[in-house]
């Protein structure tokens, strides 16, 4: 069956998700159609397409273990000269998914995964084009406000043509009831939290 490169990440919901997409094209960002906006939980990952179904039954063990949890994103950052990347800074919502992404690589699961820098939950607008552009997104989006709630997280498959497609999603809580999608404007649940 061969390999697949796989990830995980948290999807921006819309009207934020397609916004800052075509912003990401519009700084001249070759990558910006092909991948969904996102937070990533586990960067790509390269891993043998018999254990899918192994990794996608641990995905749903981690996502009943979480309740719906508050994201907000608010101006932005960068990683120069580090990493050619700039985003959009994860305000709140960031210990829920440091929280999710270790969880996700645990050693006792199918995606245990050595991280190449420390984890930084975040929103990419640009990467690896030119410094110029670069610094155009960081002071065109330092204004950016966004939140909803987050009820889930999705496995991605990267397709030869360097596209990203969704394969899965795995909703939070064990009923099932919490939200495939996001919720958005002013949705919030009594006391979000993770559980112990």
């Amino acid at each position: 069956m061969g390999t697949v490169t796989l990830g995980v990440s948290i999807a921006v919901p819309e009207p934020y998700g397609s916004l800052l997409q075509e912003r990401r094209a519009s700084f001249g960002d070759p990558a910006a159609y092909g991948i969904p906006t996102h937070v990533t939980l586990v960067p790509p990952t390269e891993a043998a397409a018999a254990d899918l179904p192994a990794i996608e039954a641990h995905l749903s063990r981690v996502a009943t273990a979480v309740r719906p949890f508050p994201m907000r994103l608010s101006g932005t950052g960068t990683f120069r000269p580090l990493s050619p990347v700039v985003f959009v800074q994860v305000v709140e919502g960031a210990s829920a998914c440091s929280w999710l992404q270790k969880r996700i690589r645990d050693e006792s699961g199918p995606l245990v995964r050595e991280l190449q820098f420390p984890y930084h939950p975040h929103v990419t607008v640009a990467h690896d084009i030119a410094e110029e552009a670069m610094d155009r997104a960081y002071e065109e989006l330092a204004e950016y406000e966004a939140a909803w709630t987050c009820g889930s997280f999705a496995l991605y498959e990267q397709g030869t043509d360097r596209v990203w497609r969704k394969i899965n999603e795995f909703p939070f809580g064990a009923g099932g009831g919490a939200p495939a999608v996001p919720a958005q404007g002013g949705f919030s649940l009594d006391e979000p939290s993770l559980r112990p």
